[in-house]
C-alpha cells in the first residue's frame, strides 16, 4: 500500500518536475488510513501517534461535533504541517499525547522509563524509507540523463511583473526562464532530480556567494541557479492552488467564491509563519502574501 500509494506518487511527481511531500501524503494515506482501517478491524477506538500538534473539539447547535488541528505546544517541533490533509473523521479517530509537551520533555519521561529510544536521534529521511540520499534513491526508477545547469543574474527582465498589487493571478505566474536568459556554469544529471530552493548538492563552486536552484525543467533538462539568498528567483508575491487540489480540514469553514480572508501561511514545514490573504476564485484559490 505504501509503495503504491506514496513512493509511486513521489517518483511521478519528481519526474514531472514538481517536489511531493511524501510525509504529508503518507498520513493521509497510509497512517490514517489504512493504518487506521486495520487498528478499527481489531477493534481499537482511537490512533494515537508522536505528531507535536494538538486536537480541540466542540459541538455545534445541530449536536454535530468538528475537530480543530492545532499546533503543537513546542514551538521548535510542531508537527501539525504534516496533517494538513486530513479529514474530520480520520481526526475523530487520532490521539496526539505528546502535543501539549516539549521534545526535551519527552525524552525526560522516555529516560525515566527506560525506552531505548530516550537518546535516539530525530528520525529524519523518507517515512519507511529511513534517511537516503534522495537522487540515489531515485535512480531506482528515475534515469540519469545530462544536462545544463544555466546561472540567471538578479537583475534578469524575466522578475520583473508589470502589474498592480492586487493583481494576484498575474502574480502568481512562474517564472519562464530559457536558456538565453542565463549562461551555461556547469553539467547536472538530471533536472527531475532537483527541487526548487536547493542549495546542496549541486557541484557548482568558486561563488563568492552560496549557489540556489531557482529553477527546473524536466521537459528541456535544464536547471536554472541563482546566486545568494536574497535572489529574487527564490521570492514569490503570490502563489495559485488549483480547485482539486484544495483541502479543508474543518469544511465549515470553508472559503466561498470571491471571499477573501487573511490567514497566517506556510509553505514548508519550520518556515516562521508568514501574513497572507487567501483569495478563493472560481478556478481555486491564491495566496498573496503580504511580504515576497
Amino acid at each position: 500500500e505504501y509503495r503504491k500509494r506514496v513512493v509511486d506518487y513521489m517518483f511521478a511527481e519528481y519526474e514531472a518536475g514538481r517536489t511531493p511531500n511524501p510525509d504529508v501524503l503518507c498520513n493521509r494515506e497510509i497512517k490514517f488510513d489504512v493504518f487506521l482501517k486495520e487498528a478499527l478491524k481489531l477493534g481499537a477506538e482511537k490512533v494515537a501517534t508522536g505528531h507535536y500538534c494538538r486536537l480541540d473539539e466542540w459541538t455545534d447547535n445541530d449536536g454535530a461535533k468538528h475537530y480543530k488541528l492545532l499546533a503543537g505546544s513546542d514551538p521548535n517541533k510542531d508537527q501539525s504541517y504534516f496533517l494538513c490533509q486530513l479529514t474530520q473523521e480520520q481526526l475523530s479517530y487520532a490521539m496526539f499525547p505528546i502535543g501539549d509537551i516539549t521534545k526535551p520533555e519527552v525524552r525526560r519521561i522516555a529516560e525515566e522509563q527506560k525506552l531505548a529510544t530516550a537518546k535516539r536521534k530525530d528520525s529524519q529521511g523518507i517515512c519507511f524509507v529511513g534517511k537516503v540520499d534522495l537522487p540515489v534513491f531515485l535512480q531506482q526508477q528515475l534515469k540519469a540523463k545530462e544536462g545544463n545547469i544555466h546561472e540567471i543574474l538578479p537583475h534578469s527582465p524575466r522578475f520583473v511583473r508589470n502589474c498592480q498589487d492586487d493583481d494576484y493571478k498575474a502574480l502568481a505566474e512562474p517564472y519562464r526562464l530559457t536558456v538565453r536568459d542565463g549562461k551555461k556554469i556547469g553539467t547536472h544529471q538530471g533536472a527531475h532530480f532537483y527541487t526548487i530552493g536547493q542549495r546542496k548538492g549541486l557541484g557548482v563552486g568558486g561563488r563568492t556567494e552560496p549557489l540556489f536552484v531557482i529553477a527546473t525543467d524536466v521537459e528541456q533538462n535544464v536547471i536554472y541557479m541563482g546566486q545568494g539568498e536574497d535572489h529574487p528567483g527564490l521570492y514569490r508575491r503570490a502563489l495559485h492552488i488549483t480547485e482539486n487540489e484544495i483541502h479543508w480540514v474543518r469544511p465549515d469553514l470553508a472559503m466561498r467564491e470571491g471571499e477573501r480572508r487573511h490567514y497566517q501561511v506556510r509553505i514548508r514545514y519550520r518556515q516562521p509563519l508568514q501574513d497572507a490573504e487567501l483569495i478563493r476564485t472560481r478556478d481555486g484559490l491564491y495566496i498573496r502574501f503580504d511580504e515576497p
